[in-house]
């Protein structure tokens, strides 16, 4: 099992996409892992048979324990080696980029290793038969487990993902054999009545049953994302003293200025929301205030101030929550903000956040807005200073110049870490975000 992420210890096997007596080949899927939240599909570092699967569905393997035992050409008996995610190749082969998975390879040389218990590079293998060629499938592994959990074939379906990828909603919809539209609406629509079939939800990343129809008492492992985000939350309040300030902002030249931008020529196709402009204000915070872009070093009795910021976007994705960054978020303008935030949460709702898309947060954004809520108090992400949530921008009276009229208002909390941010750097902060926010067309010019 090698780390497939920056020093993760162990990661869960998810699903088999081989068995024994297979014959594989460089870079063909061999299996799919969890780490702590993300599903990684880990490719065949060899060409060879396969002798031994050393772990079952659902099994923690532990990195540096074997995972597969290959019998690979030029040697005369089964080798243990590590599915690593990075191929040694001839020095002189040339190197091209494969589709899926982490390194690259040369696809059609014949692959050589170093080996670890000798020290030199293997001899190159005997040429193997391979597999006869199929059409291949493109999707995410999340979306490949789901299929195989409600058996549905990925080769019959029309996918409609960017790039040809098939999508969660291209197996829902062959799944419960509804149109397209229907799929589409499943998120904002109301049953219209409560004779209506019951449906599953979501909880902790899987479906579970209704309440007319499930069991009485369910558990659930605690593993996976489920897992992580206890352990951090466990560990962000019972190390972190936090405390919380508000404010509540009138939003309403940010929401114009939204809809004006949306209108020009100059940025069709650009996905902007109200989040964009959020995040510019926190990064422009932070440049005017650096010590809320802090954490608390316990171990070495230090404070660490960066000055550079990477935006951790918390994002509700079908394997449950997750934060992954932006990474030198301050560096970037409207648009540039705006292309960013839109990959961030396209790759995290299609399960292809990596390890590496999550590590090295520095201040956090949390929006409970598109699920119709006010404002709430989020819990620190360990190793962070401060997050921000953002509650929904909604029509609010609201007293501007004297009199009473209705302006698009939003609540903003932010909570911080008070061993050393103090309340008046909190609200200075908040101020500072809320003051961008009311007016933000000059506060970006200023930049």
């Amino acid at each position: 099992m090698p780390d497939v992420g920056e020093g993760l210890i162990e990661a869960e096997i998810v699903l088999w996409k081989v068995k024994v007596g297979d014959v594989v080949v460089l870079n063909q899927p061999l299996v799919d892992v969890e780490t702590a939240k993300a599903v990684v599909e880990l490719p065949s570092p060899f060409v060879g048979t396969v002798v031994t699967l050393h772990g079952a569905v659902g099994d923690t393997m532990e990195v540096n324990t074997p995972l597969v035992t290959f019998e690979v050409g030029g040697d005369d008996t089964p080798r243990a080696v590590e599915a690593q995610v990075v191929h040694d190749a001839l020095d002189d082969q040339r190197r091209e980029p494969v589709l899926i998975g982490y390194g690259v390879a040369n696809e059609d040389a014949v692959p050589a290793r170093r080996s670890r218990h000798r020290g030199a590079r293997d001899e190159a293998p005997a040429p193997v038969t391979t597999p006869p060629a199929r059409t291949t499938v493109r999707t995410t592994p999340p979306v490949r487990l789901l299929a195989k959990q409600w058996g549905v074939d990925l080769a019959t379906l029309n996918a409609t993902g960017r790039g040809g990828v098939i999508t969660r909603d291209d197996v829902e919809r062959a799944h419960h054999g509804v149109s397209p539209a229907v799929v589409a609406s499943r998120s904002t629509a109301v049953t219209a009545t409560s004779s209506a079939a019951p449906t599953t939800s979501r909880f902790v990343g899987r479906e579970i049953a209704p309440w007319s129809t499930g069991s009485r008492e369910e558990r659930i492992p605690v593993k996976g994302v489920l897992k992580a985000m206890a352990d951090a939350m466990l560990q962000s309040t019972s190390q972190q003293p936090q405390a919380v300030v508000w404010v509540r902002v009138d939003a309403t030249k940010t929401t114009e200025l939204l809809a004006s931008l949306k209108a020009h020529p100059r940025f069709a196709g650009v996905r902007l929301s109200p989040l964009t402009i959020i995040a510019l204000a926190v990064c422009d915070a932070a440049r005017q205030y650096p010590g809320i872009n802090s954490s608390f070093d316990a171990s070495n009795d230090e404070v660490i101030v960066r000055r550079y910021l990477n935006l951790g976007i918390a994002a509700d994705t079908p394997r449950g929550l997750i934060v992954p960054n932006v990474k030198d978020a301050d560096q970037l303008d409207l648009v540039g903000m705006a292309s960013a935030l839109s990959a961030l949460v396209t790759t995290a709702r299609e399960g292809t956040t990596t390890p590496a898309d999550m590590l090295g947060t520095t201040f956090t954004i949390t929006n409970v807005g598109p699920f119709k809520v006010d404002a709430a108090m989020a819990i620190l992400p360990p190793g962070t200073g401060a997050i921000l949530c953002v509650g929904q921008i909604a029509p609010a009276a609201w007293v501007r110049d004297g009199e009473l009229c209705v302006r698009d208002v939003m609540e903003l909390s932010m909570t911080f870490d008070h061993r050393q941010i103090d309340g008046a750097l909190a609200s200075r902060v908040l101020a500072h975000i809320a003051q961008f926010l009311e007016d933000p067309a000059p506060a970006m010019l200023a930049q």
